[in-house]
């Protein structure tokens, strides 16, 4: 009579299997994870663009006119009048989530502030800008008219892809 061996552990090809899976997983997991964060970053950066263009138009509210500002730094500095008249935070980045410079100047008839979007992902989120009364990717009012034409402040929208 021949004895059978009893296993007490795992061979070795059943452990590289299971260390293939593993590694599968976390594969996976790490590619969400970095996909969820970029879509963090995108959108942190357009309400950064919404806060900022806010206090612009409330400062077009109060003096009818717009500030004079030749850059995204000089609307978010601490001397700006925006942060001295509290209509924008005092900490409000200049660069956005991806590490990219804010873009961004300012006239008496108008602004525009614009973030470059994901630079790895132009597709999914692009160039993001802001303009008095029209967000860039907003959808048509319905009426035909913007809605700085229709006498409405600018809405939140998300580009198109």
């Amino acid at each position: 009579m021949t004895r059978r061996r009893t296993q007490k552990g795992f061979s070795l090809l059943e452990l590289l299997v299971a260390m293939m899976i593993i590694a599968v997983i976390a594969t996976l997991g790490f590619k969400k994870t970095q996909e969820f964060t970029a879509k963090a970053h995108y959108l942190k950066s357009q309400d950064t663009l919404k806060t900022v263009g806010e206090g612009m138009d409330q400062y077009y509210l109060k003096h009818g006119k717009y500030p004079d500002f030749g850059s995204f730094e000089a609307m978010v500095d601490a001397g700006s009048p925006l942060v001295k008249e509290n209509m924008i935070p005092a900490n409000v980045p200049s660069r956005d989530g991806f590490d990219q410079p804010f873009e961004g100047k300012c006239s008496k008839a108008g602004y525009e502030v614009s973030t470059l979007g994901d630079p790895n992902n132009q597709e999914d989120r692009p160039k993001y800008t802001r303009k008095p009364g029209e967000i860039s990717g907003a959808p048509s009012t319905g009426s035909g008219k913007s809605p700085a034409a229709a006498g409405a402040p600018a809405t939140d929208a998300k580009p198109e892809k």
